[in-house]
């Protein structure tokens, strides 16, 4: 038995596809696995006004009871920010929620899947899975750097989050020929940081420049996806060698548990926000909502170009 997925869209989504207008895709695992409620739910719909006020159409994408929404409202978006036992969905696992009737929030992998399937081309985040720290033991690569390599959609990240092995993720990526084009400046960013003392592939000023490097890699037959790494704003920072401190000691604090697998990055992720007294979560709120201003941007550059 063969057949394609349902998608289900908000109006407002629908009418822009439609018409060809910009539309930024977001992730629901920030929602589900990032943050308390009510905070989840506020910056959901904080990110998702930030996009509609630079002149782009947000479709936040999760799977709801085993059907693929590309696009929720803001009653979804409470409901999913409140439920319990939600599955946190990567390529292994998006069909099998689908399949199963189940609930599930997409990671990075899982909302590029989906956006590609809706026909979107640009998704914000906070910052990107890699490999991380150990992993010539553990094996533990995020599959959002194969979903990169296969799937034709702009990323627009902070760079990839700061507990993995930068230097290693970027080896990673280079392999799969994946594009990393730091924005602004020479420098890769890492995640809280805006420096992670690390130079960038490659770097380009405005969303402008962005949009004509994706259709050249289009006119040249190019594959798979681009990683923009977006700085977080000056202000927000929290610098890397304060946080590098801070890292090794969740680092640490995971190894003694025995935290593995899916698990490994919520569990860190929660101790940054203790050991930073919670400045770690001002800032990632302060770069998701930076990085869904420039995917919105790059998203209206790309609708443009096609006219």
């Amino acid at each position: 038995m063969t057949g394609s997925i349902k998608i289900e869209t908000t109006r407002e989504v629908a009418d822009a596809l439609a018409a060809g207008r910009p539309v930024v895709a977001l992730e629901s695992t920030i929602i589900t696995h990032g943050m308390p409620w009510p905070g989840n739910r506020d910056m959901a719909l904080e990110v998702e006004a930030t996009i509609r006020a630079e002149g782009a159409v947000p479709a936040t994408i999760a799977v709801l009871e085993g059907q693929l929404h590309v696009g929720l409202d803001e009653a979804a978006i409470t409901g999913l920010a409140q439920a319990k036992n939600v599955m946190k969905l990567s390529r292994a696992d998006f069909a099998f929620a689908l399949a199963e009737g189940r609930t599930g929030a997409t990671t990075v992998a899982a909302t590029m899947m989906a956006a590609k399937l809706a026909g979107i081309s640009v998704f914000a985040t906070g910052g990107i899975g890699g490999v991380h720290q150990g992993a010539e033991l553990s094996f533990d690569i995020s599959a959002d750097l194969d979903e990169l390599a296969r799937t034709a959609v702009i990323v627009v990240s902070a760079g990839a989050k700061a507990i993995l092995d930068i230097p290693k993720t970027l080896e990673a990526l280079e392999s799969r020929g994946v594009p990393v084009v730091a924005y602004g400046q020479d420098q890769m960013p890492a995640f809280w940081s805006r420096d992670s003392g690390l130079p960038a592939p490659l770097r380009l000023d405005d969303a402008a420049a962005i949009a004509r490097f994706e259709i050249a890699r289009r006119a040249c037959g190019g594959h798979g996806g681009m990683l923009i790494a977006n700085p977080v704003p000056a202000r927000d920072e929290i610098p890397a060698d304060q946080m590098r401190k801070h890292i090794a000691t969740a680092l640490d604090s995971a190894k003694a548990r025995g935290i593995e697998g899916k698990q490994v990055t919520p569990f860190l992720l929660g101790e940054i926000l203790t050991l930073t007294n919670g400045a770690s979560l001002k800032t990632n709120i302060a770069l998701v909502l930076n990085n869904a201003r420039l995917a919105a941007r790059i998203a209206t550059a790309l609708a443009s170009a096609a006219k």
